[in-house]
């Protein structure tokens, strides 16, 4: 893949980083308020079943495969008391199209929620908006028919593509997550895009370092996203 994502993010990640932090804040108070009562539930019943559904970034790209996402995070989740088990449906290389044509055999029929990271390989081929939008809708439309809780973790577009392509490319997951009532992680590299030392040399992948970054920053929007599921369990 051409390019490097701390290329283009370093041009929007500020104000992300702003925005993202305004809603970890929010996020935090509401996975202190839960995490308690998260973690006497899920320790009284069983696991929840949680997959995570993306690319290369979530997949562990070029990482021992304790070091990828989904186990990082299992970790991080079992440190606070919550029982997960945890797929790794990472596929490197993938796009939302790639996400939607193997979903049915990458969500095990017992999932009872998927993190949804697609979207970094569209913005990379410049691929049409509407072709990632569709996708990602079929993909969380499908979920919901299931009765699968879904976490949408956002992406922003290069800048080289221009400014009316990142735009309707940078809207494509708030506006998912307003129409369907998702949470919404806003940017899944938060605090780890444009920083060399938490990327590998290739400048697109988090090293082991970044990705603990990422799971610090997103865990307390997926204790909030579990302790809901875990709350609608009958």
């Amino acid at each position: 893949m051409a390019g490097s994502y701390g290329d283009w993010f370093g041009a929007v990640e500020g104000p992300a980083r702003m925005f993202c932090r305004g809603m970890a804040a929010v996020l935090v108070l509401g996975g202190l308020m839960v995490g308690q009562s998260l973690a006497q539930t899920v320790t009284a019943a069983k696991p929840i079943k949680l997959v995570v559904l993306g690319d290369s970034l979530s997949a562990g790209y070029g990482l021992p495969a304790a070091a990828a996402f989904p186990a990082r995070l299992q970790k991080a989740l079992q440190d606070n008391g919550v029982a997960t088990e945890m797929v790794n449906a990472g596929v490197s290389g993938d796009t939302a199209s790639g996400g939607l044509a193997r979903l049915d055999w990458s969500i095990p029929p017992d999932t009872e929620a998927v993190i949804v990271e697609l979207g970094a390989n569209d913005a990379l081929r410049g691929t049409d908006p509407k072709v990632t939008r569709d996708a990602l809708d079929q993909i969380v439309k499908r979920l919901k028919a299931r009765n699968i809780a879904v976490l949408l973790c956002g992406m922003y577009a290069p800048p080289n593509y221009g400014t009316q392509y990142a735009a309707q490319f940078n809207a494509i997951y708030p506006e998912l997550a307003k129409a369907y009532q998702l949470p919404l992680y806003p940017f899944f590299l938060d605090g780890v895009a444009s920083i060399a030392k938490l990327n590998q040399a290739d400048g697109l992948h988090p090293t082991a370092e970044g990705v603990d970054i990422v799971v610090k920053n997103i865990l307390p929007s997926v204790q909030a996203f579990l302790g809901t599921v875990a709350g609608q369990r009958s």
